[in-house]
């Protein structure tokens, strides 16, 4: 249904893009963009923490945690947000910092409060990297997500935001230069989606988590829970100074910040297993199972019904 446009016209920034409605706006010269209120979590690491909070015309869409990393020649993105608005907010919030040029833009994963600002940085010809399943995953849902948006941001908010593909992409891990600071990708096996990448800074030991991790704000479990479950157990092992989760704090400290969300995922793996046993049924299930943790989490009710039944169809085949 939808791909990629050649690598030539990706890197002229025509797009290959899928729109809501025609070419995404340039921006124009001069025009007042209230910037992201981004932080500076190391050195050269900035990062925006996003509230809780479901997309409302009132946020543009600026739900999901985004930063950059600078570095001596140039600019790599951490995610874009949840429409082009909320993109171009990041940008100037870049700008306000470096007039070094976007050499990357980096999708944690497909979706669309961390992919839809992307359009806001195609006059920059960055080349956008993501998940070597990112560009399928992305294609299928593109639709829907940029149906949502209207219904969710209003006209708007989201004229001009786009679906951009990614033009490279991670199999594995990848080293992108920023100029004296490299920066070190690695896909990841199926979690929370089927198309996470996680972004490591050694010059600091910071590491970007996407929606591999969720602190505050319940995890929305959109790929294996078995898999995330694993996924966590293996990233307790791994050594950084801090972590940026992709809704939560703008960083935390690593693996402790990993706690309640492993709590969370074992407590709805244990939950679905003993309804599966009791013979219950999808839609019990979805109406109430794991309620003890409802007072944890911001957003609950919006996520959790919806991660039992995703559980609940991947244990049922056991």
């Amino acid at each position: 249904m939808l791909g990629c446009l050649s690598r030539g016209l990706a890197r002229s920034g025509l797009m290959k893009l899928l729109l809501a409605g025609g070419l995404a706006p340039a921006l124009a010269a001069g025009a007042e963009i209230d910037p992201l209120p981004v932080q500076q979590i190391a050195d050269g690491i900035y990062v925006y923490q996003a509230p809780y909070a479901l997309a409302h015309p009132a946020n543009e869409g600026a739900i999901a945690n985004v930063g950059f990393i600078l570095g001596r020649d140039a600019v790599a993105v951490i995610d874009t947000g949840g429409s082009v608005r909320a993109g171009r907010r990041l940008l100037a919030a870049i700008r306000a910092r470096t007039a070094l040029p976007i050499r990357y833009v980096v999708n944690t994963h497909m979706h669309p409060d961390h992919v839809l600002g992307n359009a806001a940085f195609t006059a920059e010809n960055p080349r956008f990297v993501g998940h070597h399943k990112l560009a399928r995953a992305l294609s299928a849902r593109a639709e829907t997500y940029l149906e949502a948006a209207r219904r969710e941001l209003g006209a708007d908010v989201v004229a001009g935001t786009a679906i951009v593909l990614p033009d490279l992409t991670v199999e594995g891990s990848l080293s992108l230069d920023l100029g004296d600071r490299r920066i070190e990708l690695e896909s990841q096996p199926t979690a929370h989606t089927d198309n996470d990448v996680t972004v490591f800074d050694g010059r600091t030991g910071t590491w970007f988590l996407g929606d591999l991790l969720f602190i505050g704000h319940v995890p929305a479990l959109d790929g294996r829970l078995k898999g995330w479950l694993a996924l966590l157990e293996r990233a307790r092992a791994r050594s950084a100074a801090r972590v940026v989760p992709g809704h939560g704090p703008a960083a935390a400290s690593w693996p402790e910040a990993a706690a309640p969300q492993e709590r969370y995922l074992r407590g709805l793996e244990t939950n679905v297993r003993e309804a599966l046993k009791a013979g219950r049924s999808m839609t019990e299930v979805a109406a109430g199972i794991g309620l003890s943790e409802q007072g944890a989490w911001a957003l609950f009710d919006a996520f959790h019904a919806r991660n039992s039944v995703s559980a609940y169809h991947e244990l049922e085949w056991e």
